[in-house]
């Protein structure tokens, strides 16, 4: 399987040449004119390497391409490619793997990607492999944060929970008192129909004494 590069550089002049030089001699190779479309082609398709100038469009655009390379999932080698040559330091704080200088000549120029390639590899084949709990996705894993959420949800529903049982038994207390209240007050409203009724009734007749009759005649006395 051919090993695929991306050549990023805004001269079309030198994507060309390097093109034909790196096809010739092997590798698939992809062109962009700009940093924008060598971040769009990084999303696209997989590579083996990218080699980007750094003046572009933006003198900082290189750094965007190689920033783009590293996070990248499949890891390419980063090779810086410019006209003014800056020290080690410098290409490596930008994040690249390697810095070519151009004008190169071709024998070089391979060269210097064939050294890449193999360190590159040797890397990846050194670095640490993630474990089963690194591996494990975000969100199955506990972490002290989702412990101390879990802790605060508990203790909210348990003082919810609580308020509830309060509240209900408030309402009980409510609700015996008024039923309570309800049988004397019916009591009273019947007592004075009661009486209503006692005092629109017609007063009763007394039947008047007979006078008591005196005998017509008196006994004689003798």
């Amino acid at each position: 399987m051919k090993r695929r590069i991306l050549l990023v550089d805004d001269e079309v002049a030198v994507l060309l040449t390097l093109k034909a030089v790196l096809e010739i001699s092997g590798f698939d190779v992809d062109t962009a004119a700009s940093a924008r479309e060598g971040k769009l082609k990084l999303r696209q398709r997989e590579y083996s390497m990218v080699i980007t100038d750094m003046r572009m469009e933006r003198e900082s655009s290189g750094r965007d391409v190689i920033a783009a390379a590293r996070a990248a999932a499949y890891k390419p080698a980063i090779a810086l490619l410019t006209a003014f040559p800056v020290s080690d330091d410098s290409w490596e704080e930008v994040g690249a793997d390697k810095m070519l200088v151009k004008p190169m000549q071709t024998r070089v120029l391979l060269q210097q990607i064939e050294k890449l390639f193999a360190s590159h590899e040797a890397k990846k084949a050194i670095a640490p492999q993630p474990t089963a709990s690194a591996a494990t996705p975000a969100a199955t894993q506990e972490t002290p944060t989702t412990k101390l959420a879990k802790k605060s949800a508990k203790k909210s529903a348990k003082k919810a929970a609580k308020a509830a049982v309060k509240v209900a038994k408030k309402a009980a207390k409510t609700v015996s008192k008024s039923v309570a209240l309800k049988k004397p007050a019916k009591t009273i409203v019947a007592s004075k129909n009661a009486v209503k009724k006692l005092a629109t009734k017609k007063p009763v007749k007394l039947a008047k004494a007979k006078p008591v009759k005196k005998s017509a005649k008196k006994t004689k006395s003798r």
